[in-house]
């Protein structure tokens, strides 16, 4: 039988930290620090709750980021 993969721990991050940063700004940062999927999203999108361990996620307006979270 094969062993059970040990996943990767997730960046230790301040999600508001990317707050106000430019779309482009936010991503840069996220995958500096480690996040491997980076996710931006219009206000008000229909998502799933799916959790994806790596992800973060950003909600931007006027290429503003204006919510962060993981997953």
């Amino acid at each position: 039988m094969a062993p059970v993969p040990t996943p990767s721990a997730e960046p230790d991050d301040d999600f508001d930290s990317y707050v106000g940063l430019t779309a482009r700004a936010a991503e840069e940062r996220a995958r500096e620090r480690g996040w491997t999927t980076v996710r931006a999203l219009p206000p008000g999108t229909v998502i799933t709750l799916e959790y994806l361990r790596g992800r973060i996620n950003f909600e931007v307006a006027d290429d503003v980021v204006r919510r962060c979270w993981k997953g």
